[in-house]
């Protein structure tokens, strides 16, 4: 299961690289322009990915920020946003190499940030679900991208295996 996860981390490092890769192709309008996804506008979408990654992060590691809205903007420049992108990405990598066989039953309690009702998952589907998480907002990402004409982004896992 160790390396399964650790394929997700690394698979999620890639594509952020491509979507930001992307997204700095953009003018400032184009960026930050509401196309209708569900955060928005590219910049928000991003910036709502990096704040869940916290909150996922601080839940179970214990370190770390942790907004507590899910659409506030972090960074309102692209350039910061990725910064701190990479380091979030990062610590998914550490984080999923660092782990036991063990550890991934370990049980996680936290109270979400939209119902405020106490919960407990196992860290494996935690995880799961940070990383699908992670591919359906990127997915918006690259709608809005494609909607504004620019070339779609290459955002296969089996790209990711193949590299």
């Amino acid at each position: 299961m160790q390396r399964h996860f650790q394929m997700l981390a690394g698979y999620n490092n890639w594509a952020n690289l491509r979507i930001y890769d992307a997204c700095a192709g953009l003018s400032e309008d184009e960026y930050r322009e509401d196309r209708g996804a569900f955060f928005g506008s590219a910049h928000r979408t991003l910036n709502h990915l990096l704040v869940a990654d916290r909150i996922w992060l601080r839940r179970i590691t214990g370190v770390g920020t942790a907004p507590i809205e899910l659409n506030v903007v972090l960074f309102e420049k692209l350039a910061d946003l990725r910064e701190a992108r990479i380091a979030e990405d990062q610590r998914f990598v550490e984080l999923t190499a660092s782990l036991t066989p063990q550890a991934f039953d370990r049980i996680v309690s936290y109270t979400p940030v939209t119902i405020p009702t106490p919960v407990t998952e196992p860290l494996a589907g935690m995880l799961a679900h940070v990383f699908n998480h992670q591919t359906h907002h990127r997915g918006q990402v690259h709608t809005i991208l494609t909607s504004l004409g620019k070339p779609s982004v290459v955002l296969d896992m089996i790209s990711f295996l193949r590299d």
